[in-house]
């Protein structure tokens, strides 16, 4: 009897571990989508440490960074399969070519669904807990946020130029073979994604974005002079936004998990 009852535990063990592999094995693959330049002292490093808490793969375009930012992601991402892309200059100027770049090596790793994230995005911490119930939805090929633009480490701004929290904007995108996607072909401000992936079945989810690239003063000044020089009649983007950059005393909220 006790022969049987143990060959019968071990038949019922090794059932368990197949079915768990079973599950694991259909878990949708999650890849990081990045775009980073020299970001090695900003906020890389913690981006990478949250994103690698969910994601399975990750594709990063390097656009000609002389920092250390390439060693974070080597680092970081040691033990995630990862497709390390350098530029030996930077295609920023001409922004839809530096998101082509990113979105079509992305792409050619077959990706089940993307993550596109700059290197200064944090989604909230329920966000790993919650994304591979999103992902399992076969009725849904994506999924849009609201992105809060933080003007220090714990604050974020809201004013009449300063409200993208108040929209839902793409962020999590299943790779769709043969769907003809389309992009807005202009130098800046022409989208991380193609714009008609919209046109897919789409839901708005309450998990919040934290946008960190505002959030120091001499980054701010930094981006308000580089608009002034890739797009100094606004044509691409809102004058008075760019204008309210250097605002001294903007509206600032608390932000809260």
């Amino acid at each position: 009897m006790k022969s049987k009852s143990f060959f019968f535990f071990i038949f019922l063990l090794f059932q368990t571990i197949l079915i768990g592999i079973e599950k694991n094995d259909c878990s949708p693959r999650i890849t990081l989508s990045l775009i980073m330049k020299n970001e090695g002292d900003r906020y890389l490093r913690r981006v990478l440490e949250s994103a690698k808490e969910y994601i399975t793969d990750a594709v990063i375009i390097d656009d000609g960074s002389t920092d250390n930012s390439v060693e974070i992601c080597q680092e970081v991402l040691k033990d995630i399969p990862t497709v390390l892309i350098k530029n030996t200059s930077s295609k920023f100027a001409n922004e839809i070519n530096l998101r082509r770049q990113q979105w079509e090596e992305t792409i050619k790793t077959n990706p089940d669904w993307i993550v596109i994230l700059d290197a200064d995005e944090i989604f909230e911490h329920k966000f790993k807990d919650q994304v591979l119930e999103l992902v399992k939805d076969p009725n849904i090929d994506v999924y849009t946020f609201r992105l809060y633009d933080f003007w220090s480490e714990t604050h974020y701004r809201e004013d009449q130029y300063w409200s993208a929290h108040f929209h839902y904007r793409p962020f999590l995108v299943r790779y769709k073979p043969g769907f003809p996607y389309l992009w807005h072909e202009t130098p800046q401000h022409c989208g991380r994604h193609p714009y008609n992936v919209l046109n897919l079945p789409s839901k708005a989810s309450d998990l919040r974005l934290k946008h960190y690239g505002w959030a120091i003063e001499a980054d701010r000044k930094a981006k308000y002079e580089r608009y002034q020089l890739l797009d100094p009649g606004a044509k691409y983007g809102w004058k008075e936004q760019y204008e309210s950059i250097l605002d001294s005393n903007p509206n600032l909220i608390e932000w809260k998990e």
